[in-house]
């Protein structure tokens, strides 16, 4: 019997399963840009919230862990605070609560999703009730799902993949893990010996991740055909 390089797959979810944020966020923008009266953009709002949203999550994980909708809040507020606004974010961020909770799933994900021989676990930086919520609607077969909100930390935080992992029952070395931010996958899964697969989608508003990713890849169609190999006949690990 040939030895599969992988025994399971980690997948992240919003941005890789599902279409990302970006359209949320900047319907987001305009509006903040129109009602604050705000001297830019709703483009450079939109990267200049994701850097402080990128700096909330590294300050809310573990002891300090405060939910996604709690970061998404502060961090907008924190933005605006810049420019000498303070406005309730809760209106402003109304609109990405009903695209996590509804996010457009992406045609290969659901083939990929559907073929997989492997066990999946999604492992997504979210809060636990809107996530399961866009899974169910979408009718979508993981295996195991770990939430930032069940691990009580965020993606790159290992423990959060260490969870993943464990759901599986599967050593670092025998899984891959599949996500759309340099930053928050593939810089925290490789260090712990997993498989990175980046998937470029080109439509992230920003990543301040750096790091390389063993490979990159254009859609989930791609991936199954590396899985295909690796662990196919003669190839063995």
């Amino acid at each position: 019997m040939t030895e599969r390089q992988f025994d399971g797959i980690l997948i992240d979810f919003y941005g890789t399963v599902c279409a990302g944020d970006r359209a949320a966020v900047e319907a987001v923008c305009r509006h903040v840009v129109d009602a604050c009266r705000l001297p830019l953009g709703p483009e450079e709002l939109a990267v200049s919230w994701s850097e402080e949203f990128f700096r909330t999550l590294e300050g809310c994980n573990h002891d300090s862990f405060r939910t996604l909708y709690q970061c998404v809040c502060q961090s907008l507020r924190d933005t605006l605070k810049a420019f000498g606004r303070t406005p309730d974010p809760a209106p402003f961020v109304a609109r990405l609560e009903r695209y996590w909770t509804d996010p457009p799933v992406y045609g290969d994900a659901v083939d990929f999703l559907a073929a997989a021989e492997l066990p999946i676990c999604c492992v997504s930086n979210a809060d636990t009730e809107p996530l399961l919520a866009a899974i169910e609607k979408h009718d979508l077969r993981f295996d195991a799902i770990i939430s930032s909100e069940a691990a009580r930390c965020y993606k790159p935080k290992p423990a959060i993949f260490t969870r993943a992992l464990e759901a599986l029952g599967i050593g670092p070395g025998r899984a891959v893990h599949v996500g759309d931010s340099l930053h928050s996958d593939v810089s925290g899964a490789a260090p712990l010996g997993i498989t990175t697969a980046w998937i470029c989608r080109e439509d992230r508003i920003h990543d301040i991740g750096s790091h390389k990713p063993h490979y990159t890849i254009a859609s989930l169609n791609e991936l199954s055909a590396l899985i295909s190999l690796r662990n196919g006949p003669g190839n063995v690990s």
